[in-house]
């Protein structure tokens, strides 16, 4: 992907445009004679005008990043280093796995630096080797996120609520990238079937409704079971069941680790 001069500088100064277009509008306010303000509802066209260009403004910064996120080339050697980690992946194999990685970025990008969990251990490994290389990996997040983006091990379902909470957001915004309904999927969101599509040792299963079926393991083992997508919406682990610790959820928020942003893997 090519960025055109305005997608880099989106891209670059993102994160900053809204603050800019606060310090735009006390320079507006600033100029105004002070004689105007005596009108009735002048400073609330001001402010109203801000709020709609605070909103457009943060959209389109969103759109860019998202479009960075699907298309932007990864480094070449990724796919070298997870074949020699899992060598009986091929390259389509290793194509695939990207796309789940982007998959986990869009999810952290989405959740406003909430904590979102890495579902998959072959979409790990591949996460584990990027950061490895620091200044790639810094310029990916700057324009990617517009944070710094660390790193934790993947893990499953388990009995830690905050962990659930960051399960549920990657399942809830890898569910809406593929068009499945999160609460009834039909299908597996690309992210979540790696593991088992490939046979990853020690990596985590799911299946995507497991209503009629007996669980193969006690959810929060360390790999090898079976969980079922439909245990993110079921109320049975405590968290932000409701909405997935989706958009609107409250979770955990906040930053994660050494406050280069909340969304991380689901290690300790």
């Amino acid at each position: 992907m090519t960025a055109t001069t305005t997608e880099r500088i989106v891209l670059r100064w993102g994160s900053k445009l809204p603050m800019l277009a606060v310090a735009g509008w006390v320079v507006a306010v600033a100029g105004v004679p002070a004689g105007a303000w005596r009108l009735r509802g002048v400073w609330l066209v001001y402010l109203f005008i801000t709020v709609v260009l605070l909103a457009i403004m943060g959209q389109w910064v969103r759109s860019v990043r998202e479009h960075y996120i699907r298309e932007a080339p990864l480094p070449r050697f990724l796919q070298r280093k997870l074949r020699e980690a899992y060598p009986h992946l091929g390259t389509r194999d290793c194509e695939l796995v990207e796309r789940g990685l982007r998959q986990f970025f869009l999810a952290c990008l989405r959740s406003k630096k909430q904590f979102v969990a890495m579902p998959s251990r072959a979409a790990d490994a591949l996460w584990h080797e990027f950061i490895l290389h620091t200044q790639a990996y810094q310029g990916w997040c700057d324009n990617a996120l517009g944070f710094f983006l660390h790193h934790t091990p993947a893990e499953a379902l388990g009995s830690r609520a905050r962990h659930n909470d960051g399960l549920r957001r990657a399942w809830y915004w890898a569910c809406k990238e593929e068009s499945i309904d999160p609460k009834a999927p039909s299908r597996l969101p690309l992210l979540f079937a790696l593991d088992a599509k490939f046979a990853i040792a020690g990596g985590f299963s799911y299946l995507p409704d497991c209503t009629d079926i007996a669980r193969k393991n006690d959810a929060g083992g360390d790999g090898g079971g079976t969980y079922c997508g439909t245990s993110f919406s079921d109320g049975s682990y405590s968290g932000s069941a409701g909405d997935f610790g989706g958009a609107d959820s409250s979770g955990d928020g906040g930053s994660d680790g050494d406050g280069g942003g909340g969304c991380g893997g689901g290690g300790d």
